[in-house]
C-alpha cells in the first residue's frame, strides 16, 4: 500500500473514531465546538486563533488537528455533517482532484481564504556548515533519478560537493515532511520542479513529455538521503541539533521560533525573511489557506465568528498576533479582499489543476 493511500485510509479511520451522529450527506446535529484539521504549518496559527476565540466567546475551545494538508482535506471532503471537519487548514491550494472528491461527497460550497504567506526553508544546526544552494542543486541532490548515460540513473551523489563543487563536502542527509504534507507538496512544486527545469536534459523532457517530467521532478530519493520525518516540523528542528551534518526542510514560522538552534541556508543567494517571502523574491515562498465548509455555517456554533476572527486585523493583519507566531501577513488590499470573502462566505470555483 502506498504512503498516499495509507494517509487516505488513516484519515477515513480518524473520521470513524471521531465522528458522532451523521457523517455523510446529511447536515443534522451539531458538535459542541468547531473542528479544523490539516496542515502542520497552519496548525500553530489556527491553534492561536482558537485560544483567543475561546477566551473571547467563553464557549468550547475549537479542536485543531495536525494531519498534514492532504490528510486534512481528505477528512474535510468526506461529506457534510458533524463527523467531518468544518475547516481544512492547508499550506498549498486545494487540488482539482480534491475539489472533485468534495463535490462527489456533497461538499459543494467551499470557501477558500488565503490567510498569509510562509516560506519553506532548508536549515542546518546553528554551528553547521553554510550552504548557498542554487535551485538546481535541490533536484540534483534529492531526486531519485538524475540524468546519466543515455537517459536517467539512480542518483549517485552521496555528498553535496558532488552536486555542486561550491557546496560543502558533507553527506546528503535531509529530514523533511511526508507525502501527506503541504510543505512537501510545495517543496516539490517550488524547489524540485523549477530546479529540474534548469537542467537541459530535464528541460527537454518537460517539452516532450510533461507527465514524465513531473514524475522525475517530484520523486524524492528513497536510499536514505531524504528521510520522511513526520508531520511535526518541531521534531525536524530538534533532529538537526541531534544529528550533525543533517539538513531539514520545514516552514519559515518554525525557523523564527528556533533561531537559537538552527539557521536557514540561502537559495540563489536569497535568504528567507518576512520581506523576501512577502515580495516573492525568495524562491520557496508560498501562500497559506483555510477552507471552510459553507454548509456548516449556522450549524456548527460560532463557526462564522471563528473564521472572522482568523481574518481579523488583530490576528492576520500587520503586527497581529499571528505575525508574532511567524505568519507573513498579506498586503492590506489582499487582506481586505479575503476578509470580504469571509464575511460573504463566497464559494470558490474549481481549481484549474
Amino acid at each position: 500500500m502506498t504512503s498516499k493511500l495509507l494517509a487516505a485510509v488513516s484519515a477515513v479511520a480518524l473520521l470513524a473514531v471521531a465522528g458522532c451522529g451523521n457523517g455523510g450527506g446529511g447536515g443534522d446535529g451539531a458538535r459542541a465546538g468547531i473542528w479544523a484539521a490539516g496542515s502542520s504549518t497552519v496548525f500553530p496559527f489556527a491553534t492561536r486563533v482558537a485560544e483567543n476565540f475561546a477566551r473571547a466567546s467563553g464557549g468550547a475551545a475549537p479542536r485543531v488537528e495536525s494531519l498534514g494538508t492532504g490528510g486534512g482535506i481528505q477528512a474535510f471532503c468526506q461529506g457534510v455533517g458533524p463527523s467531518t471537519p468544518d475547516i481544512a487548514n492547508a499550506s498549498r491550494p486545494m487540488k482539482a482532484s480534491e475539489y472533485a472528491m468534495c463535490q462527489q461527497n456533497g461538499v459543494t460550497d467551499i470557501v477558500e481564504l488565503k490567510i498569509g504567506f510562509d516560506g519553506i526553508v532548508i536549515a542546518t544546526a546553528r554551528d553547521g556548515n553554510g550552504f548557498n544552494f542554487q535551485l538546481k542543486d535541490l533536484y540534483q541532490g534529492l531526486a531519485k533519478e538524475v540524468p546519466g548515460g543515455d537517459g536517467f540513473v539512480a542518483n549517485p551523489a552521496t555528498t553535496w560537493n558532488m552536486v555542486n563543487s561550491s557546496l560543502p563536502n558533507q553527506r546528503i542527509q535531509v529530514y523533511g515532511p511526508p507525502p501527506t504534507s503541504g510543505t512537501r507538496d510545495a517543496f516539490l512544486e517550488l524547489g524540485m520542479a523549477p530546479g529540474a527545469a534548469l537542467i537541459p536534459a530535464l528541460a527537454a523532457v518537460k517539452t516532450a513529455d510533461k507527465d514524465r517530467f513531473e514524475t522525475l521532478a517530484h520523486t524524492l530519493r528513497e536510499d536514505g538521503a531524504w528521510i520522511d520525518a513526520g508531520e511535526n516540523d518541531n521534531a525536524i528542528v530538534q533532529t538537526l541539533s541531534r544529528t550533525p551534518g543533517s539538513l531539514g526542510v520545514f516552514g519559515f514560522s518554525f525557523l523564527e521560533q528556533n533561531m537559537d538552534t538552527v539557521k536557514a541556508e540561502t537559495i540563489d543567494g536569497i535568504a528567507p525573511s518576512a520581506e523576501t517571502i512577502a515580495d516573492g523574491t525568495y524562491p520557496l515562498a508560498r501562500s497559506l489557506y483555510i477552507y471552510v465548509k459553507k454548509a456548516h455555517i449556522g450549524v456548527t456554533p460560532g463557526l462564522q465568528q471563528f473564521v472572522q476572527e482568523f481574518m481579523s486585523e488583530a490576528a492576520a493583519g500587520r503586527g497581529g498576533y499571528l505575525q508574532d507566531r511567524g505568519l507573513v501577513p498579506l498586503p492590506v488590499e489582499q487582506l481586505v479582499a479575503q476578509r470580504a470573502a469571509a464575511t460573504a462566505m463566497t464559494p470558490m470555483t474549481a481549481p484549474a489543476k
